[in-house]
Order: structure tokens, then C-alpha cells, then sequence
């Protein structure tokens, strides 16, 4: 424990006034629901007991050490009134280990005595290694052995000195083998505990009742430490076909209590983000040398990010630990080994790391496929925060608590156990409810949550760019999109019954269709050649005119024909002294503005076709330029 006696007995003045002369009783309390922001998450609690007459104090023990206290809301049921409500930590009990964390504590104990055991075998094999070496010398009658002596010695020191070495090799290999289970298992403990903090907090209701009876409270709070990721699993059979998409929640939570059979709410809301509209200021324009400018990422990652997270201090890898593409609802969370996969879509301009005990921090993507970061650990353990503003009362409630009281008693409703979801549309908002009960553990593994699944049509566009890459991609478009309210995410992408890769859902696009990749693919092939009769350069007076031609060909080895859009460009001039002409475009339309080719085609199965395109290009002769 990293408080002193001083600490617990501050701790005791400041709740003496709360609690002094009256009776206590500790409860232990029930979640019920819980509604899982992007970052965060709203826990709904019941709790039921029996009350004295008179003032008293209920006590709502083992809740998470992370429950910010003025986000408390609670009502009561029965004949008695809601005083005042207030939340301190609980330092003087400790967090009672799981039964699993027991087991895999005995076996590393087990482990522990296998190894002391191996290693005092090992020392007597080292006393018989010696032994042999003092009685190697070998003495016969006469000086010296007989020849039949020397040998028989010989293979008797060989023989036993291999045997020991043998056993000492097997039981340095067995010993490794232990070492290397014995890390899997603190780390799967490591796991398993959220967090080193031993303590919890408690809700403490004061309340007064006319006569003794019954009372019910519900509550609810938000807890750091939880939140959820859209996931998608986008199926095509065929072009024919209308895409399938399973909506998923990735859902992570650290936040020190299992959530055992509750009800899942997922809302795309983030109540840590600040609701109050931004305003604009006076934008003072002044010389170049009196500005400070504030540079920007021009080059952002777009593709695969992986990695590793550990612990500074020790390095040891950290399960459970947010992995969040800033700006974007695109995430995920570490696993049992400290790594993390994660699509990056375009535009992304850094990650935020953030785990429980640890400094957040924030990584810029700078065109790396691998990021491994270092955590350092909080320098105020949670357990040495100072809890303030629990004796400001105000007629009768806490300052930041909101509380609600009734005189009527209310009956649980039973919840429903329906294999579906409801999405329902708030002003703000988009709740998704999950009618399944669930179970997660706070043991930063990641629980993947089935949400909603769709048949939707679509329409299939094959398109290519075969200057940046000669794979064909599949697009798929969907129209009026908006109804079925995505959110960015992470995409696994099959078609034609098997897995392509991965993608991004842009579901923050502003276009009326929302565009899907589907991924590669193979049964195209596409090739890109300079054609070297249309490649020339002469010079005519004062000016050199350079001329480059390329030819693309497309083969379709499908069993049915494609419709496909083939790209490419030519050069766009910014100097009025360097011209630039198409000469011959195969029936492509050019945008003069950007100077990007583009050709419509359907190429019949088991067929080719060819598209080609020329250009010309007029520079001053003491110029040079780069067209290849």
C-alpha cells in the first residue's frame, strides 16, 4: 500500500461528519445495464436492502475505482428520503482475487518448486561430473594400465559422463520450458487484474425513513476505462449478389468490475468531449517573419499499422491498452501479448495510447507499417488521489450529484433475452441495443458484439491504376447509405467465399453513395508498357519537344464480362513556358485541371483489350524535364 497511517486517518475526518451517530449498512449492488460510448461507458445498478428507522447510512461497496462522482444519478424506491449521496474510495479492503487468478497462481507456484527441484539436480550432477574428474587418473600394476584397463575405463567415463550431460541438457531445456510458461501465465494474470490498484469505490446514500422497511435504489454513473469500435464483416458472393454486412462492436473495458449477463446499449456519443460550440477569432494578418505557423502532417499513412505496447519501467508487454486513430471512431486494443493490427484510413494523423495507471500518449503516423510504443506508468497511483468536496452539501445533496427520490416502491422488470437489435435515433445521437445478455470481463480482452446484419444492394465497379498498381480492384457502391447509421470502422473484407484483406468503412463521407473496397482482384490482370516508337525527343529552334506513348492491356479471365474504369494520367504544366498536348487518349476523357485519363470499358470473359495513350511535351532546350 502506498498510503500511510496519516492518509487513512485524513481520510477518516473528512467521512467522520458524514457518517458519525448514524447506523451503517453495507450492500453489495448489481449491474443491470450498460450503455458503452466510443470512449467511456454509462452503468446502470440496482441494489435492494432493508432500512432502520431514522437516518442511517447504506454503504454500495466493490464498485469500479474509476466511477466519476458527478456523474452519480440515483433514485429510491420505498418509504424513505435520499439525504444526500456521495462516492469515496475504499482503500482498506483489498481486491479479492479470482478464482482463475488463484488456479494460475498454484500452478506458477507449482512451477516454481518443479524448477528448484531441476535445479538441484543439476548440482548433483555437477558433484558427479567432478567426482569423475578426480578419479580419472588411471594406475595399473606395474605404472600403468594394461590396454584392456585403459579401454574399459575409457568407455566407463564415457559412458557415464554422457549420461550426465544428456540429463543436464534435458533438464536445461525442461527448465526453459517452465521459465517460458510461467511468463505466459503472470501475463495472462497481468491480464486479468485491470490495473495494480487494490482499491475500489463505494457510494455511500444517507437517508432518512419515518418506520423501518424496505428500499430499492437505482443507479447509474459514468466509468472511465470502456468504450467500443464499429467492426464490419462485408461479404460478396458475386456482382450479382447484394453485399452482406455484419455490424460488430469491439468492446474493451479495464474498469476493475466484470460485467456479468448485463444488457448492452451502444451509442455513438462520447460524453467526455465537449459539448460547447467552437467560435471563431479574429484571424490578424501580419508579415510572414511576425507569424508563427503550426506545421501539419502533409503525408499521412494510409494502409496497415501493427505493434507492441509495453511498460517502461519493465518492459513487459500490456494486454488491453486503447489504440485509437485520433479524430476517428477507427480503433482497437491490444491483446494478451502487448500487440495490436490496425487499418489506418486515409488522412489518419496519429494514434492515441491510453491505458489505466499509464500516461496517454500520442504517436504521429509518419509512413511506418509498425509503431511500438512505451507507456509510463501515472506518477499518482489512484489510490493516493485525495477525494474532496464530500461534505459540500447543498439543501440536503451533493455539490455535482444528482438525485432523485421517490415514495412508491417499483418492481424490477425482467429483461428481455430477444436474438435482436433496436437502433433508435436520438437528437444527438444513435443508441443500438443489444437485447442478449452478455458477460464481459475487465481483463482488457477484447468481446466482439454482434449487432446488426444487412443485405443491402449494391452496384459493382471494377477500377484500376495501373501506373500505381497493376491489381484490379472491386468497388462496391452503395446508395442512400445514411439509413442504416455506420461508423467508421475497420473492415474484413470476403468475396467469392474467401478473405481479401481489410479496409476502412468511410461511413464519414459526404457523398450520397458510399463507396466499399472489396480488395484485389487476381482473375484480372492488367499490364502497363512504354511503347518505345512513340518515345521521342528533337529539338526545333529555341524549344525541345519531348513525346512519350504507353499502351494498357486488360485480360479478363472471368467467366463472366466486367464493366471496369482504367486510369492513368499525363503531365500538367505550371509554367507557361512548358506546354503539354494530348495527342491520342483511345476514347478517354482528360480533365485538363488534374490531367487524369479516365476510360469506361466492358471487357467480354476470357478476352483482352487495349488502351493506349500519347502525349507531347515543348520546353525551352537550356530547360530540363522529368517525364520518366
Amino acid at each position: 500500500m502506498k498510503y500511510s497511517f496519516f492518509t487513512l486517518l485524513y481520510f477518516s475526518l473528512i467521512f467522520h461528519s458524514f457518517s458519525q451517530g448514524f447506523p451503517e449498512k453495507k450492500i453489495e449492488s448489481r449491474i443491470q445495464e450498460v450503455t458503452l460510448f466510443l470512449n467511456g461507458a454509462q452503468v446502470f445498478e440496482k441494489a435492494q436492502t432493508s432500512i432502520p428507522a431514522g437516518e442511517s447510512l447504506i454503504i454500495i461497496k466493490g464498485l469500479s475505482p474509476y466511477l466519476e462522482e458527478k456523474s452519480i444519478q440515483v433514485k429510491g424506491f420505498g418509504n424513505f428520503t435520499i439525504q444526500a449521496v456521495n462516492k469515496r474510495m475504499d482503500f482498506l479492503s483489498e481486491k479479492d482475487q479470482s478464482e482463475t487468478v488463484q488456479k494460475l497462481q498454484a500452478e506458477i507456484n507449482k512451477l516454481d518448486i518443479s524448477m528448484q527441484q531441476d535445479a538441484l539436480r543439476l548440482e548433483v550432477l555437477k558433484e558427479k561430473i567432478s567426482l569423475l574428474d578426480a578419479n580419472k587418473n588411471l594406475r595399473g600394476n606395474q605404472g600403468g594400465p594394461t590396454a584392456a584397463e585403459f579401454r574399459q575405463a575409457l568407455e566407463l567415463y564415457d559412458t557415464e559422463l554422457m549420461k550426465i550431460k544428456t540429463e543436464q541438457m534435458s533438464l536445461d531445456q525442461k527448465r526453459a520450458e517452465k521459465r517460458v510458461q510461467i511468463r505466459q501465465l503472470e501475463n495472462q494474470i497481468r491480464s486479468i487484474q485491470e490495473s495494480k490498484q487494490e482499491s475500489k469505490s463505494e457510494i455511500r446514500v444517507r437517508v432518512k425513513a419515518p418506520s423501518a422497511g424496505n428500499a430499492q435504489l437505482e443507479f447509474n454513473y459514468l466509468v472511465a476505462n470502456a468504450g467500443w469500435y464499429p467492426k464490419y464483416d462485408v461479404r460478396v458472393k458475386n456482382v450479382n449478389s447484394p453485399m452482406a454486412i455484419n455490424y460488430k462492436a469491439e468492446v474493451y473495458q479495464n474498469t476493475g468490475v466484470d460485467w456479468n449477463q448485463v444488457k448492452l446499449r451502444f451509442s455513438n456519443g462520447n460524453p467526455n468531449q465537449s459539448g460547447v460550440a467552437p467560435q471563431i477569432d479574429r484571424w490578424d494578418l501580419n508579415y510572414a517573419r511576425l507569424t508563427v505557423f503550426q506545421p501539419r502532417n502533409t503525408q499521412p499513412f494510409n494502409g496497415t499499422i501493427s505493434g507492441m505496447v509495453v511498460s517502461a519501467s519493465d518492459g513487459q508487454p500490456i494486454p488491453g491498452v486503447s489504440v485509437l486513430v485520433k479524430g476517428s471512431t477507427v480503433g482497437t486494443s491490444t491483446d494478451l501479448d502487448g500487440r495490436y493490427n490496425l487499418t489506418i484510413p486515409p488522412r489518419a494523423g496519429s494514434l492515441m495510447f491510453s491505458f489505466v495507471g499509464f500516461q496517454s500518449q500520442e504517436v504521429p503516423i509518419t509512413n511506418r507499417p509498425t509503431v511500438n510504443v512505451s507507456l509510463i506508468e501515472e506518477a499518482t497511483m489512484l489510490e493516493e488521489v485525495v477525494v474532496g468536496g464530500i461534505n459540500e452539501q447543498l439543501n440536503g445533496r451533493t455539490a455535482g450529484v444528482t438525485v432523485r427520490g421517490a415514495t412508491s416502491y417499483k418492481k424490477s422488470l425482467a429483461s428481455s433475452i430477444n436474438l435482436q437489435t433496436t437502433f433508435q435515433e436520438n437528437q444527438t445521437t444513435v443508441e443500438i441495443t443489444v437485447n442478449e445478455p452478455y458477460t464481459i470481463k475487465t481483463n482488457g480482452e477484447r468481446t466482439l458484439v454482434d449487432l446488426k446484419n444487412y443485405d443491402i444492394p449494391a452496384t459493382y465497379q471494377y477500377k484500376v491504376i495501373p501506373k500505381l498498381d497493376k491489381d484490379v480492384f472491386l468497388i462496391a457502391q452503395l446508395a442512400d447509405w445514411s439509413q442504416y447509421s455506420f461508423l467508421e470502422g475497420e473492415s474484413n473484407l470476403y468475396f467469392e467465399d474467401g478473405f481479401v484483406g481489410r479496409s476502412i468503412l468511410n461511413a464519414g463521407a459526404l457523398e450520397d453513395t458510399l463507396a466499399i473496397s472489396m480488395g484485389r482482384d487476381r482473375s484480372i490482370v492488367v499490364q502497363r508498357e512504354k511503347v518505345e516508337s512513340f518515345t521521342k525527343k528533337r529539338t526545333i529552334g529555341s524549344n525541345v519537344t519531348e513525346s512519350r506513348g504507353y499502351e494498357i492491356t486488360l485480360r479478363n479471365n472471368k467467366s463472366q464480362a466486367i464493366s471496369i474504369e482504367v486510369k492513368d494520367q499525363i503531365p500538367v504544366s505550371v509554367n507557361s513556358n512548358i506546354s503539354v498536348s494530348a495527342i491520342e487518349l483511345s476514347g478517354g476523357k482528360l480533365d485538363s485541371d488534374t490531367g487524369i485519363i479516365s476510360w469506361q470499358i466492358t471487357v467480354p470473359p476470357g478476352s483482352q483489350q487495349k488502351l493506349g495513350f500519347q502525349y507531347e511535351v515543348k520546353y525551352p532546350k537550356n530547360e530540363k524535364v522529368i517525364l520518366d
